[in-house]
């Protein structure tokens, strides 16, 4: 299983699908890196060369903010927000959509398993 930029990419998959496996490398990335260095996107991951990926490892580190740093810095830029207590760093904090989703119904991703709260009861007596 070839390695590139600390993260291991799978072995059977196109060189251009495999690299989206790194924390950061998206499609459009993994297309500009891969023209930079001349592979095409079609080719297996198994297929290249430790040359090769030694090359890609090299690009994504000096171009490109990947796998912990850039975890790192997404974690700090919410960190500022809470702590200016603007809008967004208050959504981040109750743990609510921050991007301006409908939470009436859905957002169960972001708020978690339904809390069932119990019923009004009716008064007893009343008919």
């Amino acid at each position: 299983m070839p390695r590139i930029a600390g993260t291991d990419i799978p072995d059977n998959k196109p060189i251009r699908i495999a690299m989206r496996y790194v924390y950061g490398v998206g499609p459009k990335i993994a297309e500009d890196i891969l023209a930079e260095i001349g592979i095409e996107g079609h080719v297996r991951a198994h297929e290249l060369t430790e040359e090769q990926c030694a090359q890609i490892s090299n690009l994504i580190g000096d171009k490109y903010l990947v796998e912990g740093a850039l975890r790192r810095q997404v974690q700090q830029n919410i960190g500022r927000l809470r702590d200016i207590r603007c809008y967004k760093g208050d959504r981040h904090r109750r743990g609510l959509p921050v991007h301006g989703q409908r939470t009436q119904t859905n957002a169960r991703t972001r708020k978690g398993r339904k809390k069932t709260v119990a019923g009004k009861k009716g008064v007893k007596g009343q008919k």
